[in-house]
C-alpha cells in the first residue's frame, strides 16, 4: 500500500514538477492549498493537480488566522528583520505549517513535502515548525534528495519536466522569478533578480503602484492601539471606519499601494548563512508599523522602549529563522507584549507618494507632559538642576581627554 504524503502545494513551477515527482516515486499524493490571501485561481489549481495525479486537494481559508494570530501580534511586537523586512513570509510559514499538520494527523499521512530551495530559509522554518506539532512526521524535501537534485538544476530543467509532462505553468524562460503573496506582502526573488546591480522592472509589482502613478495629493487615516494591536481605521477622507482586523489590513493594502508604499529592495542575510536578493511589497502592515512605532515612542518610558527595542530584534531573528515555536520565542513573546500595557491611543498618518508619516497622536496613557516640556512655563522642572546633571556626567568624559588627548602627551 502507498504510502501518503501531504504536499504543501502553490499550484506553481516547483510543486506542480515536485507533485509528478512524487506520483512517479510510488506515494499517494494529497495536496494542501493554504489561502492566506494571495491572488490565487484555487479552481485552476485544484484541477491541475488533479490533473496531474493528486489523491485529492484540501484547501484551506486561514487568512484570519494569520492575520489575528501572526500579523497583529508582530506589529504589536514591532517586528522588523535588520531594519527593512516586515517578515511577510516568515510570519506565514508557521500559520500554513500549523495547518499542514492538521491535515496530515487528519489523513494518517506518515510524510509531508514541500518546494522549498535546499539553500533558502523556508525549509528551515516549515520543518521546525512541523516537527514542533508533530514530532514523528517525516519530511521529504525534494530540494535536498540528491535524485531530484540530479534531475534538477533549476528552473529551466523544471520549465522542460512540465513542458514534458503537460503541466502548464505562470513562469516563463522571460521573466522566470519567484513570487510568494500573501495578504500581508508579495516577495519577488531569482532570476534576474539574483544580480544586485539589475534593477527590477517596474511591471514586476503587483500590490504597489509605481510612484509615477501616485495621486498628487495627501491621504489622511487614523489608526487607532490597544495594548499595542491594532483596533480600528478611520479613512479621514471618505469618513468610513474598518474594525475586522481582516477588513483593516485589505483596505490599508489597497490605499497603501494606491500611494506606492511599503517597497523595498535588499539584500539580506538567510538563516544558512547565504545573502540574497529580495524585493517585497507590504503597503498596509507597512503603515500600521510607522503608526506603532510612533505610538510606542509617546507611551513607553525610554528604557522600556530601549530594552524592548533590543528583545524585538531578537523576536525578528527568531521568526525569520523559523522558531516561531521555541522557548525562547514563546518567552520573549510574552515580555514583548508585557511592554505593551500602556500602547493605546490614536495615531494620525499622512500618506504621500512612496512614503507615510505620522502627523498627530493622542494617549490618554502616555508619559508626555505637556507643560513639564514646554519653553513658555517652568511647570515643576527646576532648570538650575540641570547644571549638576551636567557636571556629574562630564567628569568621565573630562577625565578620559584629559588623560589621552592633551596636547601635553
Amino acid at each position: 500500500m502507498a504510502e501518503k504524503v501531504v504536499l504543501a502545494y502553490s499550484g506553481g513551477l516547483d510543486t506542480s514538477c515536485i507533485l509528478k515527482w512524487l506520483l512517479e516515486k510510488g506515494y499517494e499524493v494529497y495536496c494542501f492549498m493554504a489561502d492566506v490571501g494571495q491572488n490565487e485561481n484555487f479552481l485552476v489549481a485544484v484541477e491541475k493537480a488533479l490533473k496531474i495525479g493528486a489523491k485529492d486537494v484540501i484547501i484551506s481559508d486561514i487568512k484570519s488566522d494569520f492575520v489575528n494570530n501572526y500579523i497583529w501580534p508582530a506589529i504589536q511586537m514591532g517586528l522588523i528583520y535588520e531594519e527593512r523586512y516586515l517578515l511577510g513570509t516568515s510570519l506565514a510559514r508557521p500559520c500554513i505549517a500549523t495547518e499542514l499538520i492538521k491535515i496530515a494527523k487528519k489523513l494518517d499521512a506518515k510524510y509531508i513535502s514541500h518546494g522549498a530551495t535546499g539553500k533558502g530559509n523556508d525549509q528551515v522554518r516549515f520543518e521546525i515548525c512541523s516537527m514542533a506539532l508533530h514530532p514523528e512526521i517525516k519530511i521529504i524535501a525534494p530540494w535536498r534528495d540528491e535524485e531530484f537534485c540530479k534531475k534538477f538544476q533549476g528552473r529551466k530543467d523544471l520549465l522542460d519536466y512540465a513542458k514534458k509532462h503537460n503541466i502548464p505553468v505562470s513562469a516563463t524562460p522571460k521573466e522566470p522569478w519567484s513570487t510568494d503573496a500573501n495578504i500581508m506582502h508579495i516577495s519577488y526573488e531569482s532570476g534576474i533578480l539574483e544580480n544586485p546591480k539589475t534593477v527590477a522592472p517596474d511591471h514586476l509589482y503587483e500590490m504597489t503602484k509605481n510612484f509615477s502613478e501616485t495621486p498628487n495629493y495627501p491621504y489622511h487615516l487614523e489608526i487607532h492601539f490597544n495594548v499595542g494591536l491594532p483596533t480600528k481605521v478611520k479613512d479621514l477622507k471618505w469618513g468610513k471606519t474598518y474594525e475586522n482586523n481582516v477588513e483593516i489590513l485589505k483596505f490599508l493594502n489597497e490605499i497603501g499601494g494606491t500611494y506606492g508604499i511599503g517597497r523595498i529592495d535588499i539584500v539580506e542575510n538567510r538563516y544558512v548563512g547565504l545573502k540574497s536578493r529580495g524585493i517585497y511589497e507590504t503597503p498596509g502592515a507597512s503603515i500600521l508599523f510607522k503608526a506603532h512605532q510612533d505610538l510606542e515612542l509617546f507611551c513607553l518610558d525610554r528604557e522600556v522602549y530601549r530594552l524592548k527595542s533590543y528583545l524585538r530584534d531578537r523576536m525578528a531573528d527568531y521568526v525569520y529563522n523559523g522558531y516561531w515555536f521555541s522557548p525562547e520565542a514563546d518567552y520573549t513573546k510574552n515580555c514583548l507584549k508585557l511592554s505593551q500595557k500602556t500602547v493605546d491611543g490614536v495615531v494620525v498618518i499622512e500618506l504621500r507618494s512612496g512614503f507615510c508619516r505620522v502627523i498627530a497622536r493622542e494617549s490618554k496613557k502616555s508619559l508626555y507632559n505637556q507643560e513639564l516640556v514646554s519653553m513658555d512655563v517652568h511647570g515643576n522642572y527646576k532648570s538650575e538642576d540641570a547644571t549638576g546633571f551636567i557636571n556629574i556626567n562630564a567628569v568621565r568624559i573630562k577625565q578620559y581627554y584629559k588623560t589621552f588627548h592633551n596636547d601635553d602627551n
